[in-house]
């Protein structure tokens, strides 16, 4: 899942265009649903609970209207690798 670190820096239309074209369905459906996702990552946080992202991390709910990020570590056993050791 090498894809989801270029994720972090893209805006919200960016990451809904992308979803649109791997997924297959328009880019209005697409926006439709990043939105959905961070209004529910956000319901969660603001109500005291965790909230992951695979692949990127997990919002922690921190004091008065803030959080904290908790990035995903790539496990470092598939980092030294090599291509001819991966196929």
């Amino acid at each position: 899942m090498a894809w989801a670190y270029d994720l972090v820096c893209m805006k919200k239309e960016q990451l809904a265009r992308r979803l649109a074209k791997e997924s297959h369905i328009s880019q209005g459906a697409a926006a439709d649903e990043v939105d959905r996702i961070l209004n529910n990552l956000l319901q969660r946080v603001r109500k005291g609970q965790p909230a992951s992202l695979p692949g990127l991390g997990t919002f922690r709910p921190g004091g008065d209207r803030d959080f904290q990020f908790e990035r995903e570590v790539a496990p470092s056993s598939r980092a030294g690798k090599s291509k001819k050791a991966s196929r």
